[in-house]
């Protein structure tokens, strides 16, 4: 009967409002700091995202304008101003597109291709054969590029080429000029001869680099990166090839135009 009258009572006391569990209610002053912290953190966030978008734009402004690059220096020296091609007749002595000893060809016919020209003495030596060697070994390093660039070389002096030198060039331009007339074009560097170097001539005619006398194993690769980069920069406007010389570019009787890439493409159509 005990037992039953305490369980009664516990029960009663278990269903009275007053004896239900009561949570403190926040304090006004911590709500109002959570909500800052919130507020703070959220602002942090945006400012974060904002600096990450507008990072790459005030790099590049501070990059331009206080920090520049020094631009690339190339191996080659630049012609400023540069030199158009003269109005120079020559004989064309080699070329496989053409009849040796039968073409006289004016030198701004040229125009259009890249021009890697040489310059030396029909009596050529030593030094002389291994400028062509370098020339042409740069030439083929360019590898589907060299369809862009045409070697050249202007022959000097009186008498014949040698045979096994003429054959060594493969598909050079050799072309036997007055050197008075080449020495009032081209010019070497200081303390240097005309034939020490390379020169460099693009596709609108003009000599516009000069390449450091006397190349080697060790100076050919610059001389290469250099060809490549202004190859890469051209790129969206020259083409391989030149268009078909005129008629009247081989004086004498009985020669032919010399057909060429873009006349091969087009089909002579020109």
């Amino acid at each position: 009967m005990q037992d039953n009258t305490t369980q009664s009572k516990d029960s009663e006391s278990a269903d009275h409002p007053l004896s239900m569990t009561v949570y403190d209610l926040p304090v006004p002053q911590e709500v109002v700091q959570i909500d800052a912290n919130r507020t703070a953190r959220g602002r942090f966030l945006m400012i974060a995202v904002f600096m990450v978008c507008v990072a790459p734009v005030v790099l590049s402004y501070l990059t331009y304008y206080f920090i520049r690059p020094t631009s690339l220096k190339s191996y080659g020296d630049l012609i400023q101003p540069t030199r158009a091609i003269p109005s120079i007749e020559g004989a064309v002595v080699g070329h496989p597109k053409s009849e040796p000893d039968r073409a006289v060809i004016n030198l701004n016919q040229l125009k259009g291709q890249w021009l890697m020209v040489s310059v030396g003495d029909v009596n050529c030596y030593d030094d002389c054969e291994k400028n062509l060697y370098f020339q042409r070994q740069i030439h083929t390093a360019l590898g589907k590029e060299r369809e862009r660039v045409d070697r050249v070389w202007l022959v000097t002096g009186t008498g014949e080429v040698a045979p096994q030198i003429l054959k060594g060039l493969g598909d050079a331009w050799v072309i036997k000029v007055s050197n008075a007339d080449i020495i009032k074009w081209l010019e070497p560097g200081p303390n240097q001869k005309l034939n020490d170097h390379l020169y460099l001539v693009d596709p609108m005619g003009e000599w516009m680099m000069r390449f450091p006398a006397q190349i080697g194993i060790d100076t050919a690769p610059k001389v290469r990166r250099d060809l490549e980069r202004l190859l890469r920069a051209s790129e969206s406007w020259d083409l391989p090839g030149r268009t078909v010389l005129p008629v009247n570019t081989f004086e004498q009787p009985g020669a032919q135009t010399i057909p060429t890439q873009a006349s091969k493409v087009s089909g002579g159509n020109h």
